[in-house]
């Protein structure tokens, strides 16, 4: 599952929410948490450790996709989310949520595909 979050107009406070939440998801059972590689760092910048703010990557159970989404809900409240979760057949569903109820509604539909075989 890719999750994005980039709402934050100030690029640093908008890293900071990204190292503090990947920090956090970390912590989650049954969830594998990292950040997304930058493709093309900045000229100038150590290619080692240069990431996508806003953009964390995950590899999510089943049984953990409740506990995701509720902490999403908690951490992130009201703020844009856009999402992509991949299946193991091959199956996508991109979300967008700007609220709990969307958030919630994306995690049904999830959990529902992920009972589709």
């Amino acid at each position: 599952m890719t999750i994005d979050f980039q709402d934050e107009t100030n690029p640093e406070k908008q890293e900071k929410l990204t190292q503090n939440l990947w920090q956090q998801m970390r912590n989650i059972q049954g969830v594998k948490i990292d950040r997304i590689s930058d493709p093309n760092p900045p000229e100038g910048s150590r290619a080692i450790g240069a990431f996508l703010w806003g953009l964390l990557q995950a590899e999510v159970s089943k049984e953990s996709v409740k506990t995701l989404f509720g902490f999403l809900g908690d951490r992130l409240g009201d703020k844009p989310i856009k999402g992509k979760a991949k299946f193991s057949d091959g199956r996508e569903f991109e979300f967008e949520a700007s609220s709990r109820a969307e958030l919630l509604a994306a995690e049904e539909t999830i959990q529902r595909l992920a009972q589709i075989k």
